[in-house]
């Protein structure tokens, strides 16, 4: 989409609301005593969506969130609040719309209510596919965000809109990343990382009339201390073969595996991203949620085959020439993965984390060290493989499914 005169005027009146909703708050702030938080999660199901609704009614035992939710997810975000502890359970109100549409798809009066109630958005819907066609990829990233600043700008109370980015919108730049950069003239490696980028852009401009913290986490794995995580797909694709050992054969990488990967546990985003949204500090601002020190690719997997007496080569394969032998038989599943994911094995970037260790200084939030907790990994996914190959012994077992 091209930025023509229409899309320039609804920049200025989202300028002109941002500019009412500031003023609104900040009278609220001076008048108002302190009113219990009220909390906005976009992106159900997604995993990271349903741990920041449990870590914000775990952690605050007067807060209140509403779960926005697709139609066809309602059901299961109910589901969610009614497995819940009954006192937290009490405190989720579950919204049926789309970040997509209009209004987030809500009718008039759902829409005043959240606009007047408030305090804090967590917006963490958006397509995560690093293979997703640029049409999708920008209706979910770029729109949804745009409807989503449009009812912060609409919020009375609203002190904190989080927008949770990606590391990735560095694109295919290389060296050092400050968490203030942004726009250097990157190139992308695909829709994802571009549109993205593209959403980064309209939070940043809210920041000026906003209170808008930009969260950018690394690729996340499982829960440091149970490895749990929802779906397999990523990083995981090499981590299910090699610990599953189910080609019973050497696994070579593709690319020399000298670049670091940027994992990152899921509980530590989930809490970092908590505490920032408490932060008077960290509004107005942009974070890394990587680890300050990773281990390049080639030590990731390394550990993985040890904890799980699989087979990696010594050896690699140029990334070029790992396209086309994943799709060999016995290797053909791999070419389900994001064909994308191959080249973060060549990306010789660094995130400088800097504004995010400053914060959390103190706090006992901290990134743990992939060594601390790969072994959690390893074995969540041995038993989520042997569950389910249980479970689907009469049928064809497919572990990426």
């Amino acid at each position: 989409m091209t930025a023509g005169n229409g899309e320039q005027a609804g920049n200025g009146e989202q300028a002109a609301s941002g500019e009412k909703a500031g003023e609104r708050a900040r009278r609220s702030h001076e008048t108002d005593p302190p009113r219990p938080e009220v909390v906005l999660v976009t992106g159900f199901p997604a995993f990271t969506a349903r741990r920041m609704a449990q870590q914000i009614l775990s952690r605050d035992a007067d807060a209140r969130v509403f779960l926005l939710a697709r139609s066809k997810f309602a059901e299961g975000a109910r589901e969610l609040a009614r497995a819940l502890p009954a006192q937290q359970g009490a405190r989720v109100e579950v919204v049926e719309g789309d970040v997509c549409d209009m209004d987030l798809g809500l009718s008039g009066q759902e829409y005043r209510t959240l606009a007047g109630e408030i305090t804090t958005i967590q917006h963490m819907a958006g397509i995560y596919y690093m293979g997703v066609d640029r049409g999708t990829a920008r209706r979910v990233n770029v729109e949804g965000t745009r409807g989503v600043l449009e009812l912060a700008g609409d919020a009375d109370r609203l002190r904190r809109l989080i927008h949770w980015s990606t590391a990735a919108v560095s694109g295919r730049r290389k060296g050092v990343i400050l968490e203030d950069e942004l726009d250097e003239g990157q190139s992308f490696h695909n829709f994802y990382e571009e549109t993205k980028f593209e959403a980064e852009k309209l939070a940043r401009a809210a920041q000026r009339n906003l209170p808008v913290t930009i969260l950018r986490p690394g690729i996340v794995v499982g829960d440091s201390a149970t490895g749990e995580i929802d779906k397999l797909d990523g990083p995981y694709y090499l981590i299910v073969l090699l610990s599953t050992n189910l080609l019973q054969m050497r696994m070579p990488l593709p690319g020399r595996g000298t670049a670091p990967l940027h994992l990152v546990p899921v509980d530590f985003v989930i809490d970092a991203g908590y505490r920032l949204s408490r932060d008077e500090r960290a509004a107005g601002r942009t974070f890394h949620l990587t680890d300050p020190n990773p281990l390049p690719a080639r030590r990731v997997y390394e550990l993985v085959a040890e904890l799980s007496e699989g087979k990696l080569a010594r050896g690699f394969l140029p990334v070029g020439l790992a396209r086309t032998l994943l799709r060999a038989p016995g290797l053909d599943r791999l070419a389900r993965a994001p064909l994308s994911f191959l080249e973060s094995f060549d990306r010789q970037c660094f995130y400088n984390c800097r504004n995010t260790m400053a914060l959390l200084q103190g706090t006992g939030t901290c990134c743990p060290p992939f060594d601390t907790y790969a072994e959690n990994l390893v074995h969540f996914v041995r038993d989520t493989h042997a569950a389910r190959r249980t479970k689907l012994e009469d049928e064809v077992f497919d572990p990426f499914d």
